[in-house]
Formats: C-alpha cells, sequence, structure tokens
C-alpha cells in the first residue's frame, strides 16, 4: 500500500486534470487564437434583458380547462375524430315513409353519433358540476341561504344527469335493466 501522500497528490492531479472543459488548458493553438483573437477587437453588447415573468394561471381557469377537457374526454371526441361518424343519424318510418332524424345509434354500444357523445358528454359533466356544488354547500364560511342554493342546485344537476343518463342508455339498448 502507498503512502498517503502518494494517493492524496494522485487524486488531486486527477481532479485538475478532469474538473473543467472550459479551463485554460489545450494543446490546440488554433483554439486559443479562436478564442483571443475575435474579442481583441469585438466587443460583446451590454444588454439589458429582462426575465420574462411567467404567472400562474388561476385556479378557475385550471378548472376550467379540466373541466373542458373532461367534456371532450367523455363525449368521446378521439372516437369521433378517428371514425368520423355522422352528426345525427336518420330513419324511415314504415308507415309513412317519412325520414325521421335519429339521435342515438340504436343497438350498438360502442358506436354513436357526434350529437349523442356531446349530449352524454353534457350530463356527464352536468352530475360533476353537481357534486363540485354540494362540495361548496358544506363550506363552514358562507351564509346559511347560500349553502342553501348551492346544495338545493348540486342535488338538482346529479338528479338530472342520472336520470338523462339513464333514459340515453334506455334509448341506446332497449332491454338495459329491465
Amino acid at each position: 500500500m502507498p503512502p498517503k501522500s502518494e494517493t492524496q497528490s494522485a487524486t488531486t492531479t486527477a481532479r485538475t486534470q478532469f474538473s473543467d472543459p472550459s479551463d485554460d488548458y489545450s494543446i490546440d493553438p488554433i483554439f486559443h487564437i479562436l478564442r483571443i483573437l475575435p474579442f481583441s477587437f469585438l466587443r460583446p453588447p451590454k444588454l439589458r434583458l429582462k426575465i420574462p415573468t411567467v404567472t400562474l394561471p388561476s385556479a378557475m381557469t385550471v378548472f376550467s380547462l379540466i373541466l373542458l377537457t373532461y367534456f371532450m374526454v367523455v363525449s368521446g371526441i378521439v372516437y369521433d375524430v378517428i371514425v368520423e361518424p355522422p352528426g345525427i343519424g336518420s330513419t324511415q318510418d314504415r308507415f309513412t315513409g317519412a325520414v325521421k332524424p335519429v339521435v342515438f345509434l340504436p343497438g350498438r354500444v360502442n358506436g354513436q353519433y357526434i350529437i349523442e357523445g356531446l349530449s352524454s358528454g353534457f350530463m356527464f359533466v352536468l352530475g360533476g358540476i353537481g357534486i363540485v356544488l354540494l362540495d361548496l354547500a358544506l363550506d363552514k364560511n358562507r351564509e346559511k341561504s347560500v349553502k342553501v342554493s348551492f346544495a338545493t342546485a348540486g342535488i338538482v344537476f346529479v338528479a338530472i344527469a342520472y336520470v338523462m343518463s339513464m333514459l340515453f342508455i334506455r334509448i341506446k339498448i332497449p332491454a338495459y335493466l329491465r
């Protein structure tokens, strides 16, 4: 085993040799010329640049973007872009021969018209907003009348969303839960 002084000098030599690549240590004379010559007659300008400040968006902006993203996802925007279904369907009446519009694609669980997806997505968002209103009704710092209003609107929104979603499912699949 070598004495301590030899191992310490070897490690310090290795540190100084590989410590910083921007040091003036280089064998290449062209490197020195390129590094010194332009700055002998050129001066870099003194710039007073301000660092741009990026402010965080407000909580309501973030909530709105998340709600919009949720609406787009549950509405089936990705499906609509890939498959390109028609906006609304049509069927012919057997007795009169008249063409009637159809909003829901009957019998196919994995297919939809564009209006069907948007209306279902709206009902899911309405139910989500109802749950948010119910959460706001539990805030202890609000007046009682505001809390009652939030709770009533939340219950109504959740009830409407549930009833309409079940109606949409029963229209789409006639024998569902019967």
